[in-house]
Formats: structure tokens, sequence, C-alpha cells
């Protein structure tokens, strides 16, 4: 009688780690799924989904490290840049005219082009390369990268800001700090 019972409490005690195993299991799993829906999407992934590498990559800890060396050009739309733009930038047109043509062929400074993420200032990277024969980089991650690696954005006014137009509203799961526009 007492193996029995030996046996029938040393199955209710497996029983119990069982259950109590697949409990924890299926905590971990519900956590990591809404956890999914939380995390922002990869600039990283849409770059190289997106970007040929024509232009080469600057990091933003880098331009902002030498930040005085370059001429920053902002390739967004002007809607974009009234709302936040990094400091000195120069907003461009997606066009190159002659006015902005000029005004770089007389600086000395390399050239740095950024939008939302990189995508279209690559294009726009493109376009410069051919018309200056100069060279050109690309910020990698654009504004939104460096909203969040914590640098200063301004507004139309010149002030700090928080605000960051992000193109569209598909667009600022790219962002993860600042108040997204659009």
């Amino acid at each position: 009688m007492k193996v029995k019972q030996s046996i029938l409490s040393w199955q209710g005690q497996i029983l119990k780690q069982t259950a109590s195993m697949h409990v924890k299991w299926m905590m971990v799993l519900l956590m990591l799924s809404f956890s999914g829906f939380a995390q922002k999407k990869s600039i990283g992934r849409l770059l190289k989904n997106y970007n040929t590498q024509s232009v080469p990559y600057i990091s933003v800890e880098e331009l902002k490290m030498k930040q005085d060396e370059y001429l920053i050009l902002d390739s967004r739309k002007a809607e974009e840049f009234e709302v936040s733009h990094l400091p000195n930038a120069i907003r461009v047109d997606d066009r190159l005219d002659e006015t902005t043509l000029e005004r770089i062929r007389k600086s000395n400074k390399k050239i740095v082009v950024y939008c939302s993420v990189g995508v279209r200032s690559e294009d726009f990277g493109e376009k410069m390369i051919k018309k200056t024969g100069q060279p050109v980089f690309n910020l990698y991650g654009g504004i939104f990268a460096w909203k969040d690696a914590g640098f200063l954005i301004l507004d139309n006014e010149g002030q700090p800001t928080e605000r960051v137009h992000t193109f569209s509203k598909n667009w600022q799961d790219y962002l993860s700090t600042g108040i997204a526009v659009y």
C-alpha cells in the first residue's frame, strides 16, 4: 500500500511540475507576442531593402562629432523641414536648382544629405554626385536616427523641438523617440 501511495504522490508531483512548466511557457509566449506589437520597425532592414548604397553612409554619431566639416542638406519636402530639421541644415528641392548647385560648389565642406530615414536622400545624393562630381554622404537612418540618438532638432523658428515629421502614418513606426507628426 505504501508503494502505491508513493507512486501516486510521485505522479502527482510530476503532473503539477508539468502543468506549472506549461503555464510558464504560455506566459512567455504571450509576453513575446504582445511585445512584438510594441517594437518599432527596423531602419536597417528598410535601408537594406530599398537602398543600393550608391551614396556612402555616414552615421549620426560621426556627423555629430564633425558637424562643422559638413554642408548638411535636407532633401525632404518643405512641410517636413518646417516641423523639424537638423541644426544648420539647408532645405533643398529634390530637383537641384542652380542656386543650390552654386552654393555647393562654393563650399569647401563635405556634403551630407538626409531625409526621414535615408531612402529619398540616397536618390538625391545620386543626383548630386552626377551634377557636381563631388563626394556625397547619406545620413544613415536620417532625421529619425538623429532624433533617436538624442541629438537636437530644431523647428522652423530655430527652437528645439520633439516633433518629427514622419512623412506618413506608416513611417512613424521607424521613429522611436519624439512626437510623430504627419
